[in-house]
């Protein structure tokens, strides 16, 4: 297996000039010009005051590249702000919080060992298609509480289940995803189950049936939100383990720092670069004008590797205590899908540390973001590794 030549972990800052010496960035979106909010203290307080940045805007629009254009189901509740948003998490956060029952944790780690088996016995796998996007796909079956075998669908959609992967206007993977959320629920309608269509077909809020059009909203949001950030976030845990066998050995020896590993890689690879709001009034950012009706951007990424914030900030710190990473959002929008992907990677990181000695990086082709000025390195469109035991 050939080695890749080039560093695959060190990835540096692209916010850290423009973060120290303005506070913001900018960047056109399809016309839509966007003002990256990317310092820490900064961002908390934009996303704390929903009042003046909404998400509540056309659907579509707070998201960076803009769905407007290939998409009009507003997701819920992640495009509605408080105080309808705090209705719709109340009844959807303790099916979101399943993952830490102990029977959904024994089905999630009897998938992601079998994977790890799996790769044990092939003399290498491309990392992003032969095991990230299946390991994400057959944890959302158990996410949705549908058969184990609608994974092989999801699968076969790709990394990304909204937008093509190669052209952001592309409108045509939404009509696949929005006809295959319209069969189940219609099934579930039909046959009522404990599958997750069923449940919200049954669900009220504000003393009222869920439309079709909020339920679909809600499952567009399960299924695009935590698709390509939980693959970039295996896929560069595993590239990491790979370049610091060092760290796999410390992990090995000391488990109970696993917890705090996981928040730091989050922290450190931000596998969702930021989120958009749209502002309602005339403001400012940073002592930068925001007019009304314009976007602004909450650089997660940015924010963390803000080094007023954090200490040694382009480092991995394994152990690191102190660690108020934003890398699943902040304040009322905090991300549904964390303790899901809390718990993906925690069963992932006991599995190789118990069955694998050694990751072998090989050939790679990395997935850079441009951002105006700013290219970031989110991933791997491919990445071939070789696990061994």
């Amino acid at each position: 297996m050939s080695k890749c030549p080039f560093n695959h972990t060190g990835i540096p800052d692209p916010f850290e000039q423009a973060r120290t010496e303005q506070g913001v960035g900018f960047v056109d979106d399809q016309n839509d010009p966007v003002m990256m909010v990317l310092r820490h203290k900064d961002l908390r307080k934009c996303a704390h005051d929903w009042k003046t940045f909404s998400s509540a805007a056309t659907p579509g629009r707070i998201v960076v590249p803009s769905e407007v254009n290939i998409r009009n189901i507003r997701q819920v509740p992640f495009e509605v702000d408080p105080p309808l948003h705090g209705d719709y998490r109340a009844f959807l956060e303790p099916w979101f919080k399943r993952p830490l029952a102990e029977n959904y944790r024994q089905s999630l780690r009897q998938q992601i060992s079998a994977l790890v088996q799996e790769s044990l016995q092939q003399d290498s796998i491309e990392a992003i298609y032969d095991f990230a996007l299946p390991l994400q796909s057959r944890a959302l079956t158990l996410l949705l509480n549908i058969p184990y075998a609608e994974a092989e669908v999801f699968i076969s959609w790709g990394t990304h289940v909204f937008r093509s992967e190669d052209n952001p206007l592309d409108g045509s993977k939404a009509q696949v995803l929005y006809n295959y959320i319209d069969k189940k629920i219609a099934e579930a309608e039909k046959s009522p189950s404990d599958d997750i269509f069923s449940v919200l077909l049954a669900t009220e809020v504000q003393g009222r049936k869920l439309t079709h059009d909020e339920i679909k909203g809600i499952i567009v949001l399960t299924f695009a939100g935590g698709r390509d950030t939980v693959i970039n976030m295996v896929t560069n845990t595993l590239a990491y383990l790979g370049e610091n066998p060092e760290s796999l050995t410390r992990l090995r020896k000391e488990p109970e720092i696993h917890n705090r590993a996981i928040e730091e890689l989050i922290r450190y690879f931000s596998p969702l670069t930021h989120m958009g709001r749209v502002a309602t009034k005339d403001s400012e950012v940073c002592g930068h004008a925001v007019k009304n009706d314009t976007r602004i951007s909450l650089c997660w990424a940015s924010a963390n590797r803000d080094a007023s914030v954090f200490e040694n900030p382009n480092e991995v710190v394994l152990d690191r205590k102190l660690n108020p990473h934003v890398g699943f959002g902040f304040s009322h929008h905090n991300c549904l899908g964390a303790t899901h992907a809390r718990v993906i990677m925690q069963i992932l990181l006991d599995e190789l540390c118990q069955q694998v000695d050694k990751i072998t990086l090989g050939d790679a082709q990395e997935n850079i973001e441009n951002w105006g000025d700013f290219q970031r390195k989110v991933g791997y469109h491919k990445l071939h590794i070789q696990l061994s035991k």
